[in-house]
């Protein structure tokens, strides 16, 4: 089993715990939800810092493609998923190494424009007409979520395109290709002021937990479970819930 160090000192002590890692080496790849990306980045900068000579690789993509890829060969060592289902299938193919770890929960928001051209105010105002909203497709947990809250609420979408990642959608929003889209909030949060966030009640009916598991054909299970490790730890949770995501 792989034992944590405690590193560091003063207020950042918490945190160094779960980055430094004694007794491992090499590289790692990380396969990753998209909504992660900035906590993730941050973490692995600090996580190689307190681990000289360890080099960890992030691959960034909605969570179905990255099951796909992992399903079909793709050398990853850790798997990062915004949603249960899509861990689900690598792991009843039998691609999962032990039990996945629940780590983070994200619900989505509306994203508009700092202007708001539209004048966006509910989640049903998307379903106005000449409204150009984004959605990301069903197989994407993002999507997945939005056609729970449709069901929930008995709103019919019809959006202009449908994306294969969260960040493909706010990407529409922020160039102005789209009036609104349905991001979570901590892509919002980390878009700053190219885009306004929308909240809206219904949100809370679909809440989406991700979970992280190393990858059974991957070749460093030790880094792997150091890394899983510095998620699910306090420096780790620090990151997530500065980003704006929920305990799990």
């Amino acid at each position: 089993m792989v034992a944590l160090l405690l590193a560091g000192c003063g207020d950042t002590s918490e945190g160094e715990r779960d980055r430094s890692a004694s007794g491992v080496s090499g590289s790692l790849t990380v396969f990753a939800a998209a909504s992660l990306k900035a906590p993730f980045t941050a973490l692995v900068e600090q996580f190689e810092a307190a681990n000289p000579g360890i080099t960890v690789t992030l691959s960034f993509a909605g969570s179905s493609d990255l099951a796909t890829q992992i399903s079909q060969g793709a050398p990853a060592d850790v798997f990062a998923s915004a949603d249960t289902k899509n861990m689900a299938k690598l792991g009843d193919a039998g691609l999962v190494e032990g039990s996945p770890r629940d780590f983070a929960t994200n619900v989505l928001t509306i994203a508009v424009p700092p202007e708001n051209p539209a004048s966006i105010a509910s989640f049903a105002d998307l379903a106005r007409p000449g409204v150009r909203t984004v959605i990301c497709a069903s197989q994407v947990p993002c999507g997945a979520a939005t056609k729970t809250l449709e069901q929930e609420t008995g709103t019919t979408l019809q959006p202009v395109s449908e994306e294969s990642s969260v960040t493909d959608v706010l990407g529409k929003v922020v160039s102005g290709e789209a009036d609104a889209g349905l991001v979570y909030v901590t892509d919002v949060k980390a878009a700053g002021d190219k885009v306004l966030a929308v909240p809206f009640p219904e949100s809370a009916q679909a809440v989406n937990t991700y979970p992280i598991a190393a990858v059974r054909t991957g070749d460093n299970k030790d880094l792997a479970a150091a890394f899983i490790e510095a998620v699910t730890g306090t420096g780790g949770q620090q990151l997530l819930r500065g980003a704006g995501f929920g305990t799990p």
